[in-house]
């Protein structure tokens, strides 16, 4: 049997040295983990999908780990699972315990005071916990902001800024926590904006030229890819889509629904669905620079 621990590690080394990421899509359904699948087939590129933790409750922790396996084993690609701000040190342990390969601890998320010592004790402690399986660990210091809604307000940057990465201050969480992936606040933000959000890479380099570990962007919808393009170059790991992909499956579902209205098989309906979201995907891995970085 395939250790894909093992297997991810190795790719994840890879990211650095051959300069790309890896997308770590969010999964919200089945025919969003087909999407996926096909766009990684296609484009012959290793990816993470990821769930949080509403999608643990719905799918199941286990389903999830069997759907990617069987999907992965049919399609012969590399793909890892990425539990995605896991907000509490027992679900954490479930994900490794389930075998994902990727770990994002993130206390903060769920609750917005934690102190930085119970957020650097809580990543301790799933450090220490993935050593039994060799899962790679995430996690940041502060609550990462905005959401998985469309908002409405411009972007405001000088509050944000206020949380963005210190290099010394990530230096030292990293050295305090001995994590695998550190993720980094540059402009990135959750959600979707009505202007598109603008990373700074000045300080994205300065943080990448402090750091021993690999670096992860979150918020990574409705960026533009030039944006991403630089971020790769700079020496960025790990990038995660949601937004993007919500957006296409929603807008081109209800497309179908108007198009159809006496239609009431979903299987009829899906399928654009599905190449809406898959092409999404496609442009991010293009723009990540992992097409064709699928171990031969």
């Amino acid at each position: 049997m395939i250790n894909t621990v093992e297997e991810a590690r190795a790719v994840y080394e890879r990211t650095r040295k051959e300069h790309f990421a890896l997308g770590a899509f969010n999964l919200d359904n089945q025919e969003t983990l087909i999407a996926v699948v096909r766009a990684a087939a296609k484009k012959k590129a290793p990816l993470m999908v990821e769930v949080a933790h509403d999608e643990v409750e719905m799918l199941g922790i286990h389903n999830i780990r069997c759907l990617v396996d069987n999907y992965r084993a049919e399609y012969g690609i590399q793909m890892f699972i990425n539990l995605d701000h896991s907000p509490t040190v027992e679900a954490a342990k479930a994900g490794i315990d389930a075998g994902f390969e990727f770990i994002h601890i993130d206390i903060s998320q769920a609750n917005h005071d934690a102190t930085h010592e119970e957020i650097v004790e809580a990543t301790r402690q799933i450090v220490s916990y993935a050593k039994k399986t060799g899962a790679l660990v995430e996690s940041e210091p502060h609550y990462f902001g905005g959401g998985s809604n469309d908002f409405t307000k411009a972007i405001d940057y000088a509050e944000i800024e206020k949380w963005f990465t210190k290099p010394a201050e990530a230096v030292k969480f990293v050295e305090d926590t001995g994590i695998d992936t550190y993720a980094a606040a540059i402009g990135n933000l959750h959600g979707n904006y009505p202007v598109p959000k603008q990373l700074h890479l000045d300080l994205l380099k300065k943080v990448r030229e402090a750091l021993p570990c690999a670096i992860s962007l979150h918020g990574g919808s409705d960026t533009p890819l030039e944006q991403f393009v630089e971020a790769v170059k700079i020496g960025v790991s790990k990038i995660n889509i949601n937004s993007d992909m919500r957006h296409a499956y929603r807008k081109t579902l209800e497309a179908q629904l108007a198009a159809n209205p006496n239609q009431s098989s979903v299987m009829k309906l899906i399928p654009p669905v599905i190449d809406a979201v898959q092409e999404v995907v496609e442009s991010k891995i293009d723009a990540f620079g992992s097409a064709g970085k699928q171990d031969k």
